[in-house]
This record gives C-alpha cells, sequence and structure tokens, in this order.
C-alpha cells in the first residue's frame, strides 16, 4: 500500500460575498489523493460535515475518510440509538462538495452562519480531515483548550510521550 496523504498545515483565507474561498493548494492535492472518482483534469469531491448546534465549525471529509466512518455508522445495530445519532449527524447534516477549477469552493450562507464566518476562513489540519472554522472563534476556543491542556503537562514532558501509549501502532 502506498503512502497515505495526510492534510498538514494551518493558513487564513479571504471568504468573498458569494462564500467562496480558496482550499490550501497541500489540502488539495489530499483531496485528490482521498477522492477514488479523481482524474487529472476532474474537480476533487469531498464532504463537509457541519453537526449540531454545539459544533463551531466545519470538518472536512475526503471521500475514502467519509466511507470509513460510513462503514463504521452501518456496522451498527440497524435501529440503535447510537446509528440513528450517527447517521443524522454524519449523512443529515452534511453536504457533498468540490473543488472548482480555481481551487475555490462555495460555502452557502447556511454553512457560512453556522460558524459565524464573514471576510476571513481559518483551515488547520487534523489528519484525514480538516476543520473551517471563523478565525476568531478559533484563536478564542480553541487556542484556550490547546494552551491548557500544555499548561497542565509537567515542563519537562514531551507531548509525543502519548504516542507510546497507542496499542498496535
Amino acid at each position: 500500500m502506498g503512502r497515505r496523504l495526510r492534510f498538514r498545515g494551518e493558513s487564513r483565507h479571504k471568504v468573498d460575498t458569494k462564500g467562496r474561498v480558496s482550499i490550501p493548494a497541500s489540502f488539495r492535492r489530499v483531496l485528490e489523493a482521498g477522492d477514488p472518482g479523481w482524474v487529472d483534469g476532474k474537480n476533487p469531491e469531498f464532504v463537509i460535515v457541519y453537526g449540531d448546534s454545539r459544533r463551531k465549525y466545519l470538518e472536512c471529509y475526503t471521500i475514502n475518510a467519509i466511507e470509513e466512518v460510513d462503514e463504521k455508522i452501518e456496522a451498527l445495530p440497524r435501529g440503535s440509538k447510537e446509528r440513528k445519532m450517527l447517521e443524522r449527524l454524519f449523512s443529515g447534516q452534511s453536504v457533498d462538495t468540490s473543488v472548482d477549477e480555481t481551487g475555490r469552493i462555495v460555502l452557502s450562507a447556511k454553512l457560512r452562519e453556522k460558524i459565524g464566518l464573514s471576510g476571513e476562513a481559518f483551515f488547520i489540519a487534523s489528519g484525514d480531515t480538516f476543520q473551517i472554522w471563523n478565525p476568531e472563534t478559533y484563536d478564542t476556543e480553541e487556542k484556550a483548550v490547546e494552551e491548557e491542556w500544555l499548561d497542565d503537562l509537567p515542563e519537562d514532558v514531551d507531548p509525543l510521550i502519548f504516542l507510546d501509549q497507542v496499542q498496535g501502532g
């Protein structure tokens, strides 16, 4: 099996009045690699999960990544509350989209309103997904959580130590 591409990095991009925003170029390569139907010259497709009212960002999944989630949901007992809720969160509260020829996507007014997005969007990689945030929300909420977590660690602890706890990796 070849190397699996992952999203890396963070960046800010302008959002125009129609909701068009450029996807970071490196993210586009991962979207292409994660879309089994993509061929050169075609626009890569992906899924934006906007989720419930508590979610303050948009989570963007490659086609391969969302299919992996869908398969796990389908393995749950049909009719179970967990399956119904996960289907709602990942199938119902999501939208299929694609990157256009100029490397941009269009975020609908509904999606922009949900996360309070106007002039600028903050993109951050998260392994095989990436997130789109209102930059101010990210700075005030997520940065604070990250700093609190790091502050709770003893000064001589390298966060990489947590990888040693992963089983079967």
